[in-house]
């Protein structure tokens, strides 16, 4: 019996799932200290800290909100596409 093999994510192959998004999250650049406290909880590996802030890839992020609720800031706000 032939079984089929497990295969690790990679992020860099994932398909750009962007557009399916309702929400997207904004990051208010004064109020985000770059603590990178929502960088591990995006499903999406979809945040990165660039120059200090958080910055969003929107071609993979999905807008499911968990950055905007982590945030120790509330830096991240949730807005309608």
């Amino acid at each position: 019996m032939e079984f089929g093999a497990v295969i690790k994510h990679d992020q860099s192959k994932s398909p750009k799932t962007g557009a399916w998004r309702y929400m997207h999250p904004e990051v208010d650049k004064e109020k985000c200290i770059g603590c990178a406290t929502c960088v591990p909880f995006c499903p999406d590996a979809a945040i990165i800290i660039k120059d200090g802030k958080a910055e969003i890839d929107y071609e993979y992020c999905k807008g499911c909100g968990v950055c905007a609720e982590v945030c120790p800031m509330k830096a991240i706000i949730m807005k309608k596409k």
